[in-house]
Protein backbone atom coordinates (compact mmCIF):
# COMPACT_ATOMS: atom_id res chain seq x y z
CA UNK A 1 0.00 0.00 0.00
CA UNK A 2 3.38 2.34 1.04
CA UNK A 3 4.42 1.58 -2.73
CA UNK A 4 1.15 2.78 -4.75
CA UNK A 5 0.98 6.34 -2.24
CA UNK A 6 4.40 6.87 -2.74
CA UNK A 7 4.52 6.28 -6.82
CA UNK A 8 1.62 8.25 -6.85
CA UNK A 9 2.81 11.35 -5.32
CA UNK A 10 5.84 10.50 -7.61
CA UNK A 11 3.78 10.60 -10.58
CA UNK A 12 2.17 14.11 -9.35
CA UNK A 13 5.20 15.74 -8.26
CA UNK A 14 6.69 14.80 -11.91
CA UNK A 15 3.33 16.01 -13.72
CA UNK A 16 3.95 19.45 -11.03
CA UNK A 17 7.84 19.36 -12.43
CA UNK A 18 7.12 18.77 -16.12
CA UNK A 19 4.71 21.79 -16.07
CA UNK A 20 7.28 24.14 -14.27
CA UNK A 21 10.40 23.29 -15.89
CA UNK A 22 8.29 23.74 -19.46
CA UNK A 23 7.59 27.37 -17.93
CA UNK A 24 11.72 27.62 -17.72
CA UNK A 25 12.36 26.53 -20.88
CA UNK A 26 10.20 29.05 -22.23
CA UNK A 27 11.17 32.07 -20.03
CA UNK A 28 15.12 31.12 -20.78
CA UNK A 29 14.06 30.60 -24.22
CA UNK A 30 12.74 33.97 -24.61
CA UNK A 31 15.44 35.93 -22.37
CA UNK A 32 18.50 34.07 -25.04
CA UNK A 33 16.44 35.28 -28.12
CA UNK A 34 15.92 38.67 -26.30
CA UNK A 35 19.76 38.34 -25.35
CA UNK A 36 20.98 37.55 -28.97
CA UNK A 37 18.69 40.46 -30.65
CA UNK A 38 19.60 43.27 -28.40
CA UNK A 39 23.29 42.65 -27.02
CA UNK A 40 25.01 43.81 -30.63
CA UNK A 41 23.63 47.54 -30.51
CA UNK A 42 23.71 47.31 -26.40
CA UNK A 43 27.38 45.99 -26.06
CA UNK A 44 28.49 48.45 -29.37
CA UNK A 45 28.48 51.25 -26.16
CA UNK A 46 30.20 49.39 -23.87
CA UNK A 47 33.92 49.79 -23.20
CA UNK A 48 36.57 47.11 -24.85
CA UNK A 49 37.19 44.30 -22.06
CA UNK A 50 32.99 43.94 -21.78
CA UNK A 51 32.27 43.92 -25.72
CA UNK A 52 34.43 40.73 -26.02
CA UNK A 53 32.70 38.99 -23.23
CA UNK A 54 31.10 35.60 -24.64
CA UNK A 55 27.86 35.90 -22.44
CA UNK A 56 27.05 39.27 -21.94
CA UNK A 57 22.47 40.30 -21.66
CA UNK A 58 21.57 43.62 -22.68
CA UNK A 59 19.42 42.90 -19.37
CA UNK A 60 19.88 42.09 -16.06
CA UNK A 61 22.80 42.54 -14.50
CA UNK A 62 26.39 39.89 -14.82
CA UNK A 63 25.05 37.08 -13.82
CA UNK A 64 21.99 36.75 -16.17
CA UNK A 65 23.81 35.08 -18.53
CA UNK A 66 24.98 32.35 -16.96
CA UNK A 67 21.38 32.27 -14.91
CA UNK A 68 19.26 32.49 -18.26
CA UNK A 69 21.89 29.72 -20.20
CA UNK A 70 21.99 27.33 -17.47
CA UNK A 71 18.25 27.65 -16.91
CA UNK A 72 17.77 26.83 -20.59
CA UNK A 73 20.06 23.62 -19.82
CA UNK A 74 18.04 22.33 -17.10
CA UNK A 75 14.83 22.88 -18.48
CA UNK A 76 15.30 20.85 -21.21
CA UNK A 77 16.95 18.24 -18.94
CA UNK A 78 13.94 18.56 -16.23
CA UNK A 79 11.43 18.37 -19.31
CA UNK A 80 13.31 14.95 -20.80
CA UNK A 81 13.32 13.65 -16.76
CA UNK A 82 10.09 14.33 -16.25
CA UNK A 83 8.73 12.65 -19.24
CA UNK A 84 11.01 9.51 -18.71
CA UNK A 85 10.43 9.32 -15.13
CA UNK A 86 6.50 9.54 -15.81
CA UNK A 87 7.07 5.98 -18.26
CA UNK A 88 9.13 4.78 -15.82
CA UNK A 89 6.74 4.83 -13.08
CA UNK A 90 3.93 3.62 -15.99
CA UNK A 91 6.15 0.25 -16.15
CA UNK A 92 6.31 0.01 -11.88
CA UNK A 93 8.54 -2.19 -11.40
CA UNK A 94 11.78 -1.63 -9.07
CA UNK A 95 14.44 -0.94 -11.82
CA UNK A 96 12.32 1.12 -13.75
CA UNK A 97 11.60 3.39 -10.35
CA UNK A 98 15.41 3.30 -9.49
CA UNK A 99 16.10 4.58 -13.10
CA UNK A 100 13.83 7.39 -12.52
CA UNK A 101 15.17 8.36 -9.30
CA UNK A 102 18.74 8.43 -10.22
CA UNK A 103 18.12 10.84 -13.09
CA UNK A 104 15.45 12.98 -10.94
CA UNK A 105 18.41 13.08 -8.52
CA UNK A 106 20.69 14.28 -11.22
CA UNK A 107 17.92 16.75 -12.35
CA UNK A 108 17.99 17.76 -8.85
CA UNK A 109 21.33 18.63 -8.69
CA UNK A 110 21.62 20.69 -11.66
CA UNK A 111 18.56 22.37 -10.47
CA UNK A 112 20.07 23.59 -7.42
CA UNK A 113 22.96 25.11 -9.44
CA UNK A 114 20.50 27.11 -10.85
CA UNK A 115 18.70 27.73 -7.96
CA UNK A 116 22.36 28.91 -7.10
CA UNK A 117 22.97 31.43 -9.64
CA UNK A 118 19.16 32.52 -9.32
CA UNK A 119 20.05 33.30 -5.63
CA UNK A 120 23.25 35.40 -6.60
CA UNK A 121 21.16 37.29 -9.86
CA UNK A 122 18.82 38.21 -6.57
CA UNK A 123 21.45 39.22 -4.64
CA UNK A 124 23.12 41.44 -7.47
CA UNK A 125 19.36 42.90 -8.11
CA UNK A 126 18.45 44.67 -11.28
CA UNK A 127 16.53 42.49 -12.92
CA UNK A 128 13.03 42.83 -14.86
CA UNK A 129 9.80 40.59 -13.97
CA UNK A 130 10.42 38.25 -16.33
CA UNK A 131 13.80 37.08 -14.84
CA UNK A 132 12.17 37.56 -11.17
CA UNK A 133 9.42 34.90 -12.42
CA UNK A 134 12.26 32.43 -13.65
CA UNK A 135 14.20 33.27 -10.49
CA UNK A 136 11.41 32.71 -8.31
CA UNK A 137 9.92 28.67 -10.47
CA UNK A 138 13.78 27.80 -10.37
CA UNK A 139 14.12 27.88 -6.45
CA UNK A 140 10.00 26.40 -6.53
CA UNK A 141 11.67 23.82 -8.68
CA UNK A 142 14.15 22.51 -6.56
CA UNK A 143 11.72 21.67 -3.72
CA UNK A 144 9.31 20.07 -5.34
CA UNK A 145 12.13 18.44 -7.50
CA UNK A 146 13.71 17.11 -4.11
CA UNK A 147 10.35 15.96 -2.71
CA UNK A 148 10.02 14.10 -6.32
CA UNK A 149 13.56 12.32 -5.66
CA UNK A 150 12.18 11.25 -2.14
CA UNK A 151 8.66 10.05 -3.36
CA UNK A 152 10.36 7.98 -6.31
CA UNK A 153 13.11 6.25 -4.35
CA UNK A 154 10.26 5.32 -1.68
CA UNK A 155 8.52 3.96 -4.48
CA UNK A 156 11.63 2.11 -5.47
CA UNK A 157 12.71 0.68 -2.21
CA UNK A 158 8.98 -0.46 -1.37
CA UNK A 159 8.85 -2.26 -4.87
CA UNK A 160 12.24 -4.15 -4.03
CA UNK A 161 10.87 -5.45 -1.39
Amino acid sequence: MASEASKSAAFMLLLINLFLYIIVMVIAAWAVNHGIERSHEAASLLSLPARIFPIYFPMGNTATGFFVIFSLLVGVLGITTSITGVQNIMQGDAANLYAASYSSLLTWALTLLGMGLACKEIDIGWTDSNLRTLETVMIILSGTQFFCVGALHLGAEDTAR
